[in-house]
C-alpha cells in the first residue's frame, strides 16, 4: 500500500473552495475559548464543506497566530462572521431558514445516529464552551439537541473533536442524498 502524496490528493484551491457547492450548513461557536479548538474547526469545516462559521461572544476571530496553527490555512477558505452576542446569530440563521440545533446533553436531545438530515432543509449547529457547553439561553433558542452517546466514565468530549464527528455525520448524509 503506497501512502499518497499531497500533491497527489486532487485537493481544492482556496478559490476553488470558494466557489464550490457547500453543504448548507453553519457552525455555530458559543464562546469557545481554546484558540487551538477554534482553528481545528475551521480545518474540520473546510474538509466537510460547511457553509461557514459564526464565532461568537469570547471566540477569538481570525487572524490569530494560535488559530492558524491548528487551522492550516482554513480561515482563508472558510467564510466567517463575528457576533458580540449568540442570540443574535441564532436570530439571524433562523430569518435566513436555517433548523438550529445545540449540541448539547438535555433531558429531550436525540441521539447522533438517530439525528436525520431532511432534504431541502439548512442546519445551523451550535458548539459551546469548553467546560460549560452551549448557554441555557441559546439552547432555548434552538429547534432541538443533539448528543453524541457516550458510554465511559467522562460525560463530554473536547469540542474539536465533537465538531468533527457530528459534521462527519451530517457531511456523511449529505452524500448519501
Amino acid at each position: 500500500m503506497k501512502k499518497l502524496r499531497n500533491e497527489e490528493l486532487n485537493r481544492k484551491t482556496v478559490d476553488e473552495f470558494r466557489k464550490a457547492g457547500k453543504n448548507p450548513v453553519m457552525v455555530v461557536l458559543d464562546n469557545v475559548r481554546s484558540l487551538n479548538n477554534i482553528g481545528s474547526i475551521f480545518r474540520t469545516c473546510d474538509a466537510f464543506l460547511i457553509e461557514g462559521i459564526c464565532l461568537c461572544g469570547i471566540t477569538a476571530t481570525p487572524p490569530h497566530r494560535e488559530i492558524s496553527k491548528t487551522a492550516l490555512g482554513a480561515t482563508e477558505s472558510v467564510e466567517w462572521r463575528y457576533y458580540e452576542h449568540t442570540a443574535s446569530a441564532i436570530q439571524e440563521l433562523r430569518k435566513q431558514g436555517y433548523r438550529l440545533f445545540a449540541v448539547e446533553q438535555t433531558v429531550h436531545s436525540c441521539a447522533l445516529h438517530d439525528f436525520k438530515i431532511e432534504t431541502g432543509e439548512k442546519y445551523a449547529l451550535v458548539f459551546g464552551h469548553e467546560i460549560n457547553g452551549v448557554d441555557q439561553e441559546v439552547v432555548d433558542l434552538c429547534d432541538g439537541a443533539i448528543e453524541i452517546p457516550q458510554h465511559g466514565t467522562k460525560h463530554s468530549l473536547n469540542i474539536a473533536v465533537s465538531a468533527g464527528i457530528v459534521l462527519w455525520e451530517v457531511f456523511r448524509q449529505y452524500v448519501k442524498k
